[in-house]
């Protein structure tokens, strides 16, 4: 807790340093110096401009390591080496790792620039300011916070509910509160959005387009819902999406635009984006995208020095797709794939054998490429390619899920067609019966003699792993599998224990030597809390106390 406290006293230097007088960019900053609080928020673009810091740096530390080495490493679909990471793969992160506090304190910098928007904002606007805008601003806080929470309480279990975040700069001992608590919390946040920020029809793409609308707060309202186990509101908050018509589907409700689009920088702020983190790409490490410093398999792909390539990609991961999955190449790197794309300047970039993460298999998604392939921009460690939190294609299999309602099989017409038109935009066929918690024979390829004989299988599960591989969901969709707010996990072990994590020799493609398989337990489906903070604040440890809501 002390840890992101700390940062409350500069938050208004923060949410101030973000203000642009004449643009719209969300990294263009005037001089500070002329600044304060009292005059800070005198025009209506001083208000919309207040939020844009939102929408990057707070999160940075959630993006750069510790959010993928949770989300794509604990999940299965990730391995690495990597002496910071490599713990999240084998369920042995202690309280003291790096990566598990700096995505900590990601989040809870992220509540606290909300709570600084949200306290401070309606008492500093002159009349003068058209109250839709001013709502519209607090709109977006109240989403944010709610989108920081939803990943610390399932990360964590109970956590500290901080409506204020100067409440706490004398004394930050904090009890947790419920789980059940952070939830009504959460859709607390997300219903007052709902209510307050603008609707956006999209079209093309643009920096506008790159804020959240009423559409993006309901799209997630109906996934903190369906993680809550109510379907009804589930279905009935992504129906309303859909029925909106603010978002559309990249080779589907818009022709030209096909899968792999949709992580080309060019196209930013598409009709697609629900929520994403906007990046400038400009001034080195801390202001752009650093995923692609990371993942890149060589720095012959960036062109820029980085391209570390720490995060290697499964067996697992990758028996997971069908060879003609249209996903399946813009996901992940495998040897002899061609990406016209990358290093254009040379006629394209081919990859190659490389053993460093054990597979000789990389990250594609989120690797762009050069600056010259990216029209100029980007640098070492800060590319400009957006970060997506939630795209427009979860909504339909969200509905789909809804629609089943904890069904083990459904042949409902319109759960087939939510979630049949994001594999035909896949390139595959139609599912005629949704299944879930089924097993059938295991027909790996290259199956090692140790591996399971039969394979746990769910239509939903696989199709959004298959979607949404390496946008740090999968974790948390095998978190959920089992039941809300449960401490037995028997389905998700199974998934788990299944899960080839191991390497493989240098031929290609590499054959698996099926050396790692998981023993799951119970016990770490949630991960601790930073040594640095209990011992700041104890409290954290102690039972949660029921929040009173104001």
């Amino acid at each position: 807790m002390k840890t992101y406290i700390k940062y409350s006293f500069a938050i208004a230097v923060l949410l101030m340093s973000t203000v642009t007088s004449c643009k719209k960019e969300f990294f263009d900053r005037p001089p500070q110096s002329a600044i304060t609080l009292d005059n800070f928020y005198q025009t209506a673009d001083q208000v919309k401009s207040s939020t844009n810091v939102l929408y990057s740096a707070p999160w940075f530390g959630w993006v750069t390591k510790g959010g993928w080495a949770i989300t794509e490493m604990a999940s299965g679909n990730g391995r690495s080496y990597s002496s910071d990471v490599v713990n999240f793969g084998n369920f042995s992160v202690t309280d003291g790792n790096t990566e598990l506090a700096n995505a900590y304190n990601s989040l809870w910098i992220v509540v606290a620039q909300s709570n600084a928007i949200i306290n401070n904002l309606p008492a500093k606007v002159p009349a003068t300011v058209d109250v839709k805008v001013v709502n519209n601003a607090l709109g977006e806080a109240h989403l944010f916070r709610a989108l920081a929470y939803f990943h610390l309480v399932r990360l964590l279990g109970n956590v500290p509910i901080i409506e204020n975040t100067l409440d706490y700069v004398e004394n930050f001992q904090v009890n947790t509160n419920p789980v059940t608590d952070v939830y009504k919390f959460i859709l607390n946040d997300l219903k007052f959005a709902e209510a307050n920020l603008t609707p956006q029809i999209r079209s093309g793409n643009s920096i506008a387009q790159g804020r959240v609308s009423s559409g993006s707060a309901t799209a997630l309202l109906s996934k903190v819902y369906l993680y809550m186990q109510d379907y009804n509101n589930a279905r009935i908050s992504a129906q309303k999406v859909i029925s909106s018509g603010e978002f559309k589907l990249y080779g589907s409700d818009i022709q030209g635009k096909e899968f792999k689009d949709l992580f080309l920088t060019a196209n930013n702020n598409n009709e697609e984006s629900v929520i994403a983190l906007q990046w400038s790409g400009a001034g080195g490490y801390g202001r752009g995208n650093p995923l692609q410093a990371s993942w890149a398999a060589s720095t012959v792909i960036t062109g820029t020095g980085d391209g570390y390539g720490v995060l290697g990609v499964t067996f697992d991961a990758l028996y997971s797709f069908q060879q003609d999955d249209k996903r399946f190449k813009p996901t992940i790197m495998v040897v002899g794939s061609n990406y016209p794309e990358l290093n254009q300047a040379t006629g394209g970039y081919t990859q190659l054998a490389n053993q460093g993460q054990g597979t000789s298999t990389f990250v594609k998604k989120y690797v762009v490429g050069t600056p010259a392939d990216n029209g100029g921009v980007g640098s070492a460690q800060s590319s400009a390619n957006n970060v997506y939190m939630m795209r427009y294609s979860e909504v339909y299999l969200i509905l789909a899920e809804a629609i089943m309602a904890g069904a083990k099989n459904s042949t409902d017409a319109q759960a087939l067609a939510a979630i049949n038109k994001i594999r035909n935009r896949a390139g595959l066929g139609n599912l005629t019966e949704i299944r879930r918690g089924y097993f059938t024979p295991n027909n790996t390829p290259g199956k090692p003699t140790n591996a399971p004989a039969q394979l746990y299988r769910d239509d939903i599960l696989e199709e959004r792993r298959r979607e949404f591989m390496f946008e740090f969901d999968y974790w948390f969709d095998l978190c959920r599998l089992d039941g809300f707010n449960v401490t037995n996990h028997p389905n998700a072990i199974t998934i788990i224990n299944q899960q080839d994590r191991g390497s493989g020799d240098a031929s290609v493609p590499s054959n698996s030597y099926g050396n790692q398989y998981s023993t799951m337990t119970n016990a770490k489906f949630l991960f601790p809390f930073p040594a640095t903070e209990v011992a700041s604040n104890p409290k954290l440890l102690q039972p949660p106390v029921p929040y009173v809501f104001k």
